[in-house]
């Protein structure tokens, strides 16, 4: 059974599907979690910390996201390129469809946020202002850190490739591996921003990792 906190991000998701994060009221928010009003505030001490906590939520829901994919055997052979490069590719095509069908995630990969999205009004992620400010003065809230923004999701990307790759790797060679998987995370990106065909992004990650093996 979900908490009372996940109640509470679940149905503020929801309203925000429905209407602009401006429009969202609080104790609409409540209702929908079967909460009292108090302990919404309790959880997260205003609006703003409710919205800065959704906005972490649904990153970090993205970059476990990208874990899974790296985890899963891919369909070439082990060693350096094959399984290690489609885990990649599937961690790329994870990355598109939920920045396709998330807009909190699409807004904090690509530092664009709309005006029906809650980043405006408190400031954006990763930059300086009150959206990044510490806990509330509300008693009882919990401080949420400011969400990630587009450097510090490409940085995780990378990062993740990496920690699920290294040991298909020869270890003499991994900073190659490392070097492909950071412009696998930038490409990943580049193809969030302005979309192309699958096969483009596929393609180019393909020549990464296969110049990265070679060079190994």
């Amino acid at each position: 059974m979900p908490t009372a906190r996940e109640s509470l991000l679940d149905a503020a998701y929801a309203a925000l599907a429905a209407r602009p994060w401006a429009g969202v009221r609080m104790v609409d928010v409540a209702a929908e979690a079967g909460v009292s009003r108090q302990t919404l505030y309790n959880e997260f001490g205003s609006k703003e910390g409710l919205a800065r906590a959704l906005v972490r939520r649904e990153t970090e829901g993205y970059i476990a996201g990208v874990t899974r994919a790296l985890a899963e055997p891919g369909a070439g052979p082990g060693g350096a390129g094959g399984d290690v490069e489609a885990r990649v590719v599937a961690a790329a095509a994870w990355t598109v469809r939920a920045a396709r069908t998330n807009p909190l995630v699409r807004a904090a990969l690509t530092g664009c946020w709309s005006e029906r999205l809650p980043a405006p009004a408190g400031g954006v992620p990763g930059r300086r202002g009150p959206y990044s400010g510490g806990a509330s003065s509300q008693p009882g809230a919990r401080a949420d850190g400011p969400p990630p923004g587009p450097t510090d999701l490409v940085s995780r990307f990378s990062d993740c490739a990496m920690a699920a790759l290294e040991a298909d790797w020869p270890k003499e060679n991994l900073p190659e591996l490392g070097t492909a998987c950071a412009t696998a995370a930038r490409l990943t990106l580049s193809y969030v921003v302005a979309p192309a065909e699958p096969e483009d992004l596929t393609r180019q990650l393909h020549r990464a990792f296969a110049h990265a093996a070679h060079r190994a």
